[in-house]
């Protein structure tokens, strides 16, 4: 006597043939899927494969040219954002500014989905919304400023006040674009977990980003999207099948081969980035790509602004060329050699409206102009290289920027700061957005060209790092606090270093210490 048949479960979501088109540029083509209460499925694709726009549709941000959604069996229309949250399908966008609201306080924003509803009365209470506010902001194990406004807030920072706003929504479907691509290990660590608990309750998981790590850590199985098709499925074992299928071709081992440092183009002499540091050196050599890494909050990205002229250091003093140098203004500082690209790049790099070629060419206008008038066969020919030589995938250097894809877009804030002569080029988490070979072409192209350059990189991944880095500096609590020699250097040590516990003595370099406290 046969025992009772198993029933397969039903998938909460289901696609049928999803297509759409830019323009020329077909960004989808008739795409299926089915995604399954209680799992997590990793949705891989390169730059512009059409995994933010296979995500807006699902959220409502977009509408498909044709094509079903299917919710528990029964077809569903999205009109809107609201329309896709009201069946539980809730997403955290690659771009985090387009989640919070500028103006509010962190309190305001954890609660901006309540706030927005016509019962809401709550908001008239202030002592009722903090008290809300922390009870969500607790639920991702958040200790943040709730009286603060949103904009005094770190990149990181945002990005988890909107990941906790999403949790609390309660979703049935949670789509997640690179959601640690601001992140440290520890906070990525802490965002994995919150997922399983997530996934225990039957809840499913879209998740995308184009970190190996992450997906191996969460992933219950791997769609690959390609040119805007399926590309193949494939179970948690075999990603490293899928990343092949993500990018046509095998990725092959990467190779860490050590520059030469050059003489000191950057020095910093007892300075304090905030008042009551710790008092640090750093000297910067020609030749040689170093990264600054820490967790949420160290004040990595505080050091870089001091070095571009956005912040003046409560102590100490800089050196460029050898010559006493304070620069006043970002302004001032690109004259100096000295360029900077901001990690949010939405808000810091980009120009609305502004096409590829002008975002490209904005800082070096007086190089392609000659008696007051663009020379615009020059400027498209140096765009047209950086578009090559990065692998900008774009219909068209005079396409506004907001065609792109996030990776893209990343791609063009690096390529524009490629095209000047820079004596040092700083860039704040220059992979956020941008897929596996990507990043090694980055990375490649950074190293390649630092010949008479000093070149630092703000990296929280810790891969990332270890893959572009000549030495890596540790910060904590606004100070350089160790250096590490990539040479002598692996991945477990790193781990450590950032989370405060013993690494092996051969591989960490006390900081030099300041003169401050010499």
């Amino acid at each position: 006597m046969s025992g009772p048949v198993a029933v397969a479960p039903e998938p909460l979501i289901r696609v049928r043939e999803l297509s759409k088109t830019f323009g020329s540029n077909r960004a989808l083509e008739r795409v299926s899927l089915e995604i399954y209460p209680a799992e997590v499925v990793a949705l891989l694709g390169a730059n512009g494969a059409g995994k933010s726009t296979l995500v807006k549709i699902l959220a409502g941000s977009q509408r498909a040219d044709t094509g079903a959604i299917f919710v528990e069996g029964q077809p569903r229309l999205f009109s809107s954002p609201l329309s896709a949250r009201r069946v539980g399908i809730v997403a955290v966008h690659q771009q985090i500014n387009d989640g919070i609201a500028p103006g509010l306080s962190v309190a305001e924003n954890l609660l901006l989905d309540e706030l927005c509803q016509p019962e809401a009365d709550f908001w008239l209470n202030r002592r009722r919304l903090l008290e809300r506010a922390g009870h969500i902001a607790a639920g991702l194990g958040l200790t943040l400023p709730l009286e603060q406004p949103i904009e005094h807030l770190g990149q990181a920072e945002r990005q988890l006040v909107v990941l906790a706003r999403a949790f609390a929504l309660q979703p049935r479907l949670l789509i997640l674009d690179e959601p640690t691509a601001a992140l440290s290990d520890a906070e990525a660590q802490r965002l994995f977990g919150l997922i399983d608990t997530l996934r225990s309750r039957g809840v499913a998981i879209l998740y995308i980003s184009h970190r190996l790590s992450d997906l191996q850590r969460v992933a219950d199985r791997a769609l690959v999207l390609r040119d805007g098709r399926l590309a193949g499925e494939f179970s948690a074992r075999q990603l490293p099948e899928a990343v092949e299928a993500m990018l046509g071709q095998a990725l092959g081992e990467h190779v860490y081969r050590p520059r030469v440092a050059g003489p000191a183009v950057l020095q910093m002499r007892g300075i304090q980035v905030v008042p009551r540091a710790q008092a640090f050196d750093l000297t910067l050599h020609e030749n040689e790509v170093v990264v600054l890494t820490g967790l949420l909050g160290a004040g990595k990205s505080e050091i870089a602004e001091v070095l571009f002229g956005l912040r003046n250091a409560a102590a100490g003093h800089l050196r460029l060329g050898g010559v006493e140098w304070q620069p006043g203004s970002p302004r001032e500082a690109i004259r100096s050699g000295v360029f900077f690209a901001a990690e949010d790049r939405a808000s810091q790099s980009l120009v609305a409206d502004f096409s590829l070629r002008r975002t490209l060419t904005l800082p070096f206008l007086e190089r392609f102009t000659r008696c007051g008038f663009i020379r615009n066969r020059a400027e498209a020919a140096a765009v047209q290289a950086q578009v090559a030589a990065l692998g900008i995938k774009t219909a068209g250097i005079d396409v506004p920027m907001s065609a792109l894809s996030g990776g893209n877009q990343q791609k063009v804030v690096l390529g524009r700061w490629l095209l000047g002569e820079g004596r040092v080029l700083i860039l704040d988490e220059p992979f956020q957005g941008v897929d596996v070979r990507a990043r090694r072409e980055i990375g490649q192209l950074l190293r390649d060209s630092a010949q008479g350059r000093a070149t630092l990189v703000i990296c929280a991944d810790v891969d990332e790092a270890l893959e572009i880095a000549d030495r890596i500096l540790l910060v904590r609590d606004h100070a350089v606090v160790a250096e590490y020699p990539r040479a002598e250097l692996n991945r477990a040590d790193l781990v450590a270093a950032l989370a405060g516990t013993e690494v092996n003595q051969h591989s960490l370099h006390a900081a030099p210490r300041s003169r401050a406290s010499a």
